[in-house]
């Protein structure tokens, strides 16, 4: 259900996964609504920068000297990942979102951007409470990011139209699932997570109980807009 909610001060951080470059050139994991997306990652990166809340990038890049190939991992040709592969130049950051001086960067050999192991740490250091949460594909890399941040004692706030994934009916579903088991967090669209950093108070909608919305393929949408 939606109810109201404000952020302490100092006590919020934004982190933006796996914005790069390859998810808009590679046909293959180009997600739907990917430039819409980016332009509203960029919006919400905008108003963070401005009100000095602090910013992470995860990216993911597939190094098999970090991490060894996995058991049935894909394999390009030469052996080497199927993509992200660290040699590939499109790992970068998208341009329009991509890390300023003094943001923190973290790249990752799976899902999860607490994967590398030093996002929990960091986050604890400067205290933070809420963690907003945008990026791709949002059954994959951001369900495994929100699900780690709750495990390491964030709240999570799913910014649910700065996220997307291979179709829109795969991206709303997702956000529903994780909906359904979000505890301590909540979903809003980007115009109340932006009144949210600026200090004001917004509807956010807030798992009360498990499993909340028994929904079906007939009425996703409208679900996912009630959020």
């Amino acid at each position: 259900m939606k109810g109201p909610l404000s952020l302490k001060s100092g006590r919020v951080a934004v982190l933006l996964v796996d914005f790069q470059e390859e998810q808009r050139v590679d046909p293959t994991i180009q997600p739907e609504n990917l430039y819409s997306v980016i332009g509203k990652a960029r919006q919400l990166l905008s108003v963070a920068r401005e009100r000095g809340v602090p910013v992470f990038h995860a990216g993911y890049v597939r190094d098999f000297t970090i991490r060894p190939p996995r058991p049935f991992e894909l394999r390009s040709a030469d052996g080497g990942a199927s993509f992200s592969d660290k040699t590939n130049p499109f790992v970068a950051f998208c341009k329009e979102v991509a890390p300023v001086p003094g943001e923190t960067v973290i790249l990752k050999n799976d899902a999860s951007a607490f994967e590398e192991g030093s996002l929990a740490g960091r986050l604890h250091d400067i205290k933070t409470e809420w963690l907003i949460i945008a990026g791709v594909w949002t059954e994959q890399c951001i369900a495994a990011s929100v699900r780690d941040a709750m495990a390491a004692g964030f709240r999570v706030l799913i910014v649910k139209d700065a996220c997307t994934s291979g179709t829109v009916a795969m991206h709303q579903s997702a956000v529903l699932n994780l909906a359904n088991r979000l505890y301590g967090g909540g979903v809003a669209d980007l115009e109340r997570t932006l009144a949210l950093l600026r200090g004001e108070t917004a509807e956010v909608w807030r798992t009360q109980k498990p499993v909340p919305i028994r929904f079906t393929f007939d009425d996703v949408t409208a679900h996912y807009d009630s959020l």
